[in-house]
């Protein structure tokens, strides 16, 4: 007689994979990156429906771990976190001429801010709106994206405090971006942390009181004390992948999201079979195939092609052939296996499976990209004993 099984077993069993995320694994990340940082305000970024693993579910799991601030790219990720119930600060940094900022503002979200014109615009959807809005003055301080530059940035703040003064602006952060935060010491980090300084300087000589000043991202907010001023803004840290090169990470981060499928065809083939598109793999003995049935379709990489490993039946067993549109091929050797077992693609190293960084190793590419790139035709499944 077979055992009983749990409903979530039953409803895995129906699927041909998922991702499971991990909602607990969230929130203790979180809490831990906080007291690591001394439990200054931690803005827990949840842009890219939350790196893949859900946006509304991410940001709930981040509140209860302790954060006080979410952080998105988009005003409509920000809308997104208002119709599901938070009423948290958010602040959304990613906008382009004509955005959606009287709806916004409305929304009680914080924008961020690079220009004179884009100050313009929002200073007017406040008019409009009635409401006066918080924003956060973005300096390039060494990234060479976003921002206003340090020639910039003196008309900006001139143009913040004089908008203050008028009353429908309110300049309530300061903030940056770090450019190599993930190698510690190189010579550009220190190079930000003064041009940043020189920024904070400036913007409160010209009368502006920002309570909030952040520059850590996640790699700056685990190792680069220096940059953490009053808000860290972590994100791949929050869902538990160090963005270091090495995988290490001197809090400990439980990876939130685990990839999975089902073996949907076992078969024996001869030396000399030629394996998926292109044959750049060829048997060389009598082995056993395993046809997993997620491809790139679904964010599997396709330059992970003969290089990315799975877990099946407690081993590791690496892709043969190039990845497809919807499926890819394992070489289980002479390992006992069966159509509908369970394949882990990537989920948590401590039990012996691939990591998300094994992926990205694989694929030439960063952690952040394997869990974000996971396609809508993987159904998300959450667990969590608190929320």
């Amino acid at each position: 007689m077979s055992s009983p099984r749990s409903s979530d077993e039953r409803a895995y069993a129906a699927l041909r994979a998922e991702a499971v995320v991990d909602l607990d694994a969230i929130s203790a990340n979180v809490s831990r990156l906080r007291a690591h940082v001394d439990n200054r305000d931690v803005l827990a970024v949840v842009k890219a429906d939350g790196y893949g693993h859900g946006i509304i579910q991410s940001a709930r799991a981040a509140r209860v771990g302790g954060a006080g601030w979410l952080g998105v790219a988009l005003i409509s990720e920000a809308l997104q976190l208002r119709a599901a119930g938070d009423t948290g600060p958010v602040l959304c940094w990613l906008t382009v001429p004509g955005e959606r900022y009287a709806d916004a503002i409305a929304a009680h979200v914080e924008l961020a801010v690079y220009s004179v014109d884009q100050l313009g615009e929002i200073d007017s959807a406040a008019r409009q709106v009635g409401r006066r809005v918080g924003i956060h003055l973005k300096l390039d301080s060494g990234l060479g994206r976003g921002g206003a530059t340090p020639d910039d940035w003196g008309p900006l703040i001139e143009a913040a405090a004089f908008a203050q003064e008028s009353g429908a602006i309110e300049v309530t952060g300061v903030f940056s971006h770090l450019a190599c935060a993930d190698e510690p010491s190189h010579p550009s980090v220190k190079a930000q942390v003064t041009e940043f300084e020189a920024g904070v300087s400036r913007a409160l000589e010209a009368g502006l009181e920002p309570r909030h000043l952040h520059l850590a991202n996640s790699p700056a907010t685990l190792a680069l004390p220096d940059t953490w001023w009053t808000m860290v803004r972590p994100g791949i840290a929050i869902f538990g992948l160090s963005p270091f090169a090495d995988g290490l990470s001197p809090v400990l981060l439980e990876p939130a999201m685990t990839l999975r499928a089902r073996l949907a065809l076992v078969k024996r083939v001869p030396p000399g079979q030629g394996i998926s598109y292109g044959h750049t793999y060829i048997t060389t003995r009598e082995t056993t195939l395993g046809l997993v049935p997620i491809g790139y379709a679904d964010g599997v990489p396709r330059s992970a092609s003969n290089q990315g490993e799975v877990l099946v039946r407690g081993q590791r067993f690496r892709m043969v052939g190039r990845v497809c549109m919807d499926q890819f091929v394992i070489d289980l050797g002479d390992a006992e296996a069966a159509a509908g077992d369970p394949v882990v693609i990537f989920g948590d190293p401590r039990r012996g499976e691939p990591s998300a960084l094994d992926w990205a190793n694989a694929a030439g590419t960063i952690g952040y990209e394997i869990v974000t790139r996971i396609g809508p035709r993987i159904p998300r499944s959450y667990r969590s004993a608190v929320t």
